[in-house]
């Protein structure tokens, strides 16, 4: 597959290992870019060794992370071969079968507008507990924030043709964080995700992997942090306003009048935080929707809150935020598909 370059970003490689596994991917790809990021001067040799195979090494002088390692991939590759016609990255620890990244390389070329995913079955008894249980925590998150439901989101082998490898350069993050932001992207840019089954291979239950539990996971779960304070941020203020209102209002409508004054409030909160800075979409369009869905749901929650007051000997504002909770979902759910939906500029 002359049109297609295989990208291996390592660091600290075990060097038996990942010798093995470029011998086999050489048999198959003429086109392979190791990337060394930052390892130590010991395995300088092995590097040299790559080099006088035929493989081209990219090297960071320091460790800056795997993100960094395949965005400066992605714009090597574009700039000193021109005609390819994408990539797939893989991880150097002998992961990642060569028919495997065949299969990869081969839906790159069919499909030049998707981002290729090889993904693994966490059902399998060789698969690591943390890695079962921190698979299924993302996909879960993954499908409630973003609306993706993805098989395997922290796969290393993906397919990239020559458009999404441009489009990805400008993707923010420098660690595994990257690989998350991708994902992420390809919903906000409208590019459509295709999952090929491989081999679920774990050597010595994944112990080269330099993905750090503690502080990778806070990276990754950090940028699923701003849908969750916008919408927390929101409810606050809206309580708050509310709790402030039908303190003060005195008519037999008030936990309706309540709930409309502080909803206008928290709304015009909620729009510049959700159009400036989550969806990044501000447009007469996207405003009218907000406005009809808060129409919507302010009486829906007005009424619900003054039907379930009438029948539950419990305080209004415990019942306004059990309600309103229950509706944060489907509010998130709309925002995302309906109101902020489209390919932002």
């Amino acid at each position: 597959m002359k049109d297609i370059f295989i990208i291996v970003p390592t660091l600290d490689p075990d060097e038996k290992i990942m010798e093995k596994f470029i011998n086999e991917l050489h048999k198959e790809f003429n086109n392979i870019l190791v990337v060394n990021d930052g390892s130590a001067d010991s395995h300088n040799e092995f590097f040299k060794s790559l080099e006088k195979k035929g493989i081209d090494v990219f090297y960071h002088y320091k460790n800056l992370g795997k993100g960094r390692a395949i965005k400066n991939a992605f714009n090597y590759l574009l700039n000193k071969y021109p005609n390819i016609k994408g990539s797939v990255t893989c991880d150097c620890d002998g992961q990642h079968s060569v028919n495997d990244i065949k299969k990869v390389a081969k839906e790159v070329l069919k499909n030049q507008d998707s981002l290729i995913l090889g993904v693994r079955d966490f059902d399998e008894e060789n698969v690591p507990f943390k890695s079962h249980y921190g698979n299924i925590i993302t996909r879960n998150v993954f499908k409630i924030f973003i609306g993706l439901d993805i098989t395997d989101t922290q796969t290393g082998l993906r397919g990239f043709s020559k458009y999404v490898m441009y489009k990805f350069i400008d993707v923010e993050g420098e660690r595994f964080d990257y690989e998350t932001n991708m994902l992420i992207s390809c919903k906000e840019e409208d590019i459509d995700l295709d999952e090929i089954p491989i081999e679920t291979i774990y050597i010595n239950s994944n112990s080269g992997s330099h993905f750090h539990p503690l502080k990778d996971s806070i990276l990754i779960y950090r940028l699923f942090s701003k849908y969750f304070l916008s919408s927390f941020s929101s409810f606050i203020v809206d309580i708050v306003f509310f709790s402030l209102f039908l303190g003060t209002l005195e008519i037999n409508t008030k936990i309706l009048a309540a709930t409309i004054l502080a909803r206008v409030i928290s709304s015009i909160y909620n729009y510049i935080i959700n159009s400036k800075l989550i969806f990044k979409n501000v447009s007469i369009f996207s405003l009218v929707k907000y406005y009809i869905l808060v129409v919507i749901q302010m009486f829906i929650s007005g009424c619900f809150v003054t039907y379930l007051s009438s029948l539950i000997n419990m305080p209004v504002v415990v019942i306004k935020i059990i309600v309103d909770t229950l509706l944060w979902v489907i509010n998130l759910v709309i925002l995302r598909e309906f109101v902020f939906k489209g390919k932002k500029k």
